[in-house]
């Protein structure tokens, strides 16, 4: 890969050279990135995008990591990370004292927890059970991440995305074809951008007492102390993963420095000291024996790079 044309793209970005990924995913693991670069803008994006494509160059697009395990050798490509600096990209689209909605439109980088605490400031409800995911907002909209009963779709009007070859373009609610953990933009390989939302008017301190009750709910139930990826399967049709490992006895099941939590056992952990490929490991043997206990195959959350 040519640097000096990739610097004429990212002027502003940043571009890194055999980047750690355990600094930037959620399970504190990975080898190195061939090349890490963070555009700064749109623009910047789809240039990227555009060129890599047009020259045959692999990459891969991540936000906070919160969802992703990269192999130990790493990724020899280059990473395009969306995260932003400060953690939020927000900008109002409609706000006024007649309207009953407040619709809003956030940068794929913006950290779920950050827009949750600014929508509560604004009396904007509907956000709060997905205010704990610990992802950004692109990723969550590509996924249709939920939790306590609440999804992306309910609140997600539109996107900004970028095709496989950098062309922006903008999809409606219904373009985005929602469904359990789905998304248009995973069939076809799209980036997303920009996020737009629509929620309801509230009252601010219902919304932040609310937003408490599902913090100290996940502090209750979720081996937070931990790095983790969240709920490593999806969940079974008519079932929970949870469930299912615990009912095949393996609650702290643990490989070297991975583990299932005993306090959920949806949870993959690094209690200390764990490689990707024990938590690979350790994913593949659960999946094993639960399947031989139940005739269930799980299939995980978790988005695997790399080579394992």
């Amino acid at each position: 890969m040519n640097l000096n044309n990739i610097r004429k793209i990212i002027t502003k970005g940043s571009i890194l050279e055999m980047e750690p990924m355990a600094k930037h995913t959620s399970f504190k693991v990975g080898g190195p990135a061939r090349y890490f670069i963070t555009p700064h803008s749109v623009k910047e994006l789809s240039g990227l995008v555009s060129y890599l494509k047009n020259n045959e160059l692999k990459y891969y697009v991540i936000g906070n990591g919160s969802n992703l395990l990269v192999s130990d050798r790493g990724y020899d490509g280059v990473i395009i990370d969306l995260s932003s600096h400060d953690g939020t990209e927000f900008t109002i689209l409609g706000m006024d004292d007649e309207s009953e909605v407040i619709r809003f439109e956030a940068g794929a980088g913006s950290l779920m927890g950050n827009i949750g605490r600014l929508m509560a400031r604004f009396g904007a409800k509907g956000f709060e059970p997905l205010s704990g995911i610990p992802g950004c907002i692109g990723g969550a909209c590509t996924m249709n991440a939920g939790a306590y009963g609440g999804e992306m779709k309910d609140i997600v009007t539109g996107a900004t995305v970028l095709d496989p070859f950098g062309k922006v373009m903008h999809l409606d609610r219904k373009e985005l074809d929602f469904s359990y953990r789905h998304s248009a933009v995973q069939d076809k390989g799209y980036i997303v951008a920009k996020v737009e939302f629509e929620l309801e008017r509230g009252d601010e301190e219902e919304i932040k007492a609310l937003m408490a009750d599902y913090a100290a709910r996940r502090r209750e139930k979720q081996p937070l102390e931990y790095p983790s990826a969240g709920s490593t399967f999806k969940r079974p049709e008519g079932n929970f993963a949870g469930k299912l490992i615990e009912e095949a006895g393996l609650s702290g099941y643990s490989l070297n420095g991975a583990a299932i939590s005993e306090k959920h056992c949806g949870f993959v952990i690094n209690k200390g000291g764990a490689t990707a490929f024990d938590i690979y490991k350790l994913i593949e043997n659960v999946r094993d024996k639960v399947y031989k206990n139940s005739g269930i195959m799980l299939e995980p959350e978790v988005r695997m790079l790399g080579e394992f």
